[in-house]
Order: C-alpha cells, then structure tokens, then sequence
C-alpha cells in the first residue's frame, strides 16, 4: 500500500508531479482501497446545458461527430454515458470548416463498447450531429424511449418516484419534457425495481410546465414507499397520421424534435401495441 498522502491543487498534469506528504496511517483497512472511474471523452458543446448540444469525442482533440443515420436510440446511449438522463431529440447541423469527422459504429456502440473503441475518421460527411437528452428526468427499464420506470436527478444521484407523490398533471409535463406524446399509463410496479434512493418530494405541477423541476414541490408525507409503488410511466410514441379523414388516416410524422414525414418506409410498424400495420407508401388510406 501507498504510504504517502497525495496534496494535488487537481491542475497538475501527472499524479506524481503533485505535493506529498508521509500518511499518517501505516495499513489501510481491506475495501479501502481507492477505485476510480474518469468520464469518457465524450461531450456535448454548444446547447442549453452540458446535457445539449454538439457531440465531440476526443482522441487527441475534441473532434464533432457525423451526424449520418443518428436515431433517439442511438442518441440515448450517449445521453447515459453523460449521466443526462433520457434523449429528448437528435438532429444535424452543416460544419462551417472541412475538417474530418468522427463516425460512429452504431452496431459497436449498442454492444456495450466505449464510445472511444467506436469511431473511425469520415471524410465524406459535412453535417454535424447534435443531439438534446433531459438534465434531469429519465424513464428505465422500459419497453420503447417513452416508457420506464420515473428516475429524477438531484445532487448527482438519481431517484426513483413513489406514486402516491405523483399524478396524471405530473406525468403530462415528465412526458412533454422527454418529447413523447400525452401520458397513456400511469401505475406503480410497471417496470423493474431496483435497490435506489426514494425521491423525498411531493410534485405539485399545473401540467403546463416544461420540466419537472419547474414544478411546485412539497416535503413528502412519506418517509418510504412501499414496494412495488414506484412510478411507472408509459407516454404516447410520437407517431401521428396527418391531412386524412381521420385520427387513423393521412401522412405519416414522426417526431425527433419537430415533426417530420417519414418517406419510403417499407417495413412493418406496431403502433401502441394494438395492431401490426404494413406500410408501403407516404399516404396511409
């Protein structure tokens, strides 16, 4: 074991170019040794918050990342690696310079791999992904990006939500906030549980806010939740038919920020779960 104390002002350049002192301790207890993780280089410059913006990674320098084929999906794996919670939009931006892009192996990056082990250098690409998670707020365990299991973030830990602090106002602006569509279920015992802090607040929200933590709050009645009480939330997908009939006919739009026509789809679709459709064109009739 180590035996001196390190005493470093934290701009040092190496461990060992930082003041040292002899440690007053002479063992050091079984589990007490230090363990550490460093945040991957990995970032999002430019937007509203450290949880917005363009995405770079660093090898050497800070380099954006093209913006080719980027879905939420993807978009959410880098919204966790930042700790940010769930991605509310990804979209693209043209460079101003022609300098090379990252590009990111999608397929590596679902595997679990870091995002540093995931890029190679385009030269091809001049736009710029950017991508919006929440700061916040984020749905676990879920069965699509607007489901889970209610997680909210406060001093740097997230914690799940009792039911009986939350209610259909509440799950409004939870679902507005992560770009979904109106609430469609509200339960308790949804989505897995785990071992995790319990949120102490009661929320107070008019429905109109446009993020949780906007929200009126109150001390909790509760000092605990019983199990299986946690908040489990199911948002509408954004998926619509637009310029038909009906509700049920017309344009198909899905929405990654803003909503846009989902052209030459040639795939089969399961919309709320209901029903399997085949689409084979823009026009839905």
């Amino acid at each position: 074991m180590w035996t001196k104390e390190f005493q470093c002002g934290g701009h040092e350049s190496a461990l060992l170019d930082c003041r040292r002192s002899d440690s007053a301790r002479r063992t050091c207890s079984p589990g007490k040794a230090v363990g550490l993780t460093c945040s991957d280089p990995v970032r999002l410059v430019g937007g509203a918050s450290r949880c917005a913006g363009t995405l770079e990674v660093k090898q050497g320098e800070w380099t954006p990342v093209s913006s080719s084929d980027w879905t939420l999906k993807e978009a959410a794996i880098i919204c966790r690696y930042l700790d940010c919670g769930s991605a509310v939009s990804t979209g693209s931006r043209y460079q101003d310079s022609d300098r090379a892009l990252w590009l990111i192996n999608f397929d590596c990056l679902q595997s679990g791999s870091a995002v540093r082990d995931c890029v190679s250098l385009s030269g091809s690409s001049s736009s710029i992904v950017e991508i919006t998670c929440s700061d916040s707020v984020r749905l676990v365990n879920g069965t699509s990006l607007c489901s889970g299991r209610l997680e909210v973030k406060s001093e740097q830990s997230w914690s799940s939500v009792c039911e009986a602090d939350f209610d259909q106002q509440d799950a409004e602006v939870v679902c507005r906030e992560l770009g979904c569509e109106a609430p469609s279920v509200l339960q308790g015992a949804l989505y897995r549980e785990v071992e995790a802090p319990m949120w102490t607040k009661e929320f107070q929200c008019g429905g109109n806010e446009s993020a949780l933590l906007d929200c009126r709050r109150s001390d909790s009645a509760r000092r605990t939740c019983s199990p299986g009480k946690a908040v489990g939330l199911t948002c509408s997908d954004p998926v619509r038919l637009v310029g038909g009939a009906s509700r049920c006919a017309g344009t198909l739009e899905v929405k990654q920020g803003e909503w846009t026509p989902e052209a030459d789809i040639k795939t089969q679709i399961d919309l709320y779960g209901r029903s399997t459709l085949t689409v084979f064109s823009l026009d839905l009739q």
